[in-house]
């Protein structure tokens, strides 16, 4: 699969990166871009054997947010075509978000503005020394929207109110350490470091790496009734994945003292 404005590869282990490429212009987007890149994510959630998926970018940046062009022809819309665009814009966030496999961010460059959200919506990230983040919407007389409730998933409302209303920048290290991303690493180790965290990743069972996801957002954004009906949430899907396959492969692998099949072999 490859689009005008991104590339895709999957590997033999089920592992699939998707790369932004719009590299002259940062990779930059713009409302045709976000339509390619939605519609490639929601091919990618019906891949069930699709273990993880890499977002990565080509070129100095991550993501520049919203393209220049894009925003002058914005200046003459309606408010009916705002809105569309807004919520088309949301879209993507959530299709990142509601992947079904675990979805790892991997920044190299600078990742403003939207940019800020794709990584917001990713559920691990990591990232070279050399990126910069920043909510730079306010720059602009604009506000952060669509993207805060992904960022606000990540971060407290102490530091959303430190950037969200000065859109400073930030370092990588202060993106850490208010937990927009996981890990910061020297740029030349980036995709070092990368591949060993995709080999973590890995050691988890297919089935219980996309059930975890699941239970997150069970637990945390769940409509159920009260403790008791969370309580019986958890309980009925740890009782289900017992009797799955593989976690009766899991608990056999222990018994037996030797690595569950998704391992494989000990090299």
């Amino acid at each position: 699969m490859q689009g005008k404005y991104f590339l895709y590869n999957c590997d033999n282990k089920k592992v699939g990166t998707l790369t932004l490429n719009r590299p002259e212009l940062h990779n930059a987007f713009n409302d045709e871009f976000i339509k390619e890149l939605t519609e490639a994510l929601l091919k990618l959630a019906l891949e069930d054997d699709l273990r993880l998926l890499v977002l990565a970018a080509n070129g100095k940046s991550f993501c520049a947010g919203a393209d220049l062009n894009w925003m002058k022809r914005m200046i003459d819309y309606s408010d009916e075509q705002n809105y569309r665009d807004s919520r088309a814009l949301a879209g993507l966030f959530d299709a990142i978000d509601t992947l079904p496999m675990p979805v790892m961010g991997k920044v190299g460059g600078a990742a403003l503005g939207g940019g800020t959200g794709i990584v917001a919506a990713c559920d691990y990230v990591i990232c070279s020394r050399e990126a910069k983040f920043g909510f730079t919407e306010v720059g602009l007389g604009l506000v952060p929207a669509v993207i805060s409730p992904y960022v606000l998933n990540k971060i407290n409302e102490s530091s959303a109110r430190a950037y969200f209303l000065s859109g400073e920048r930030f370092t990588a290290d202060e993106a850490m350490r208010i937990n927009l991303v996981h890990k910061v690493v020297d740029h030349q180790d980036l995709e070092t470091a990368t591949q060993k965290q995709i080999g973590r990743f890995l050691n988890a069972g297919p089935v219980a790496a996309r059930e975890a996801k699941a239970l997150i957002k069970g637990v945390v954004h769940g409509s159920h009734a009260g403790s008791t009906g969370l309580t019986d949430y958890t309980c009925k899907t740890i009782a289900r994945l017992r009797v799955s396959p593989e976690g009766q492969e899991g608990m056999k692998a222990i018994l037996e003292k030797r690595r569950p099949s998704w391992m494989g072999a000990l090299k």
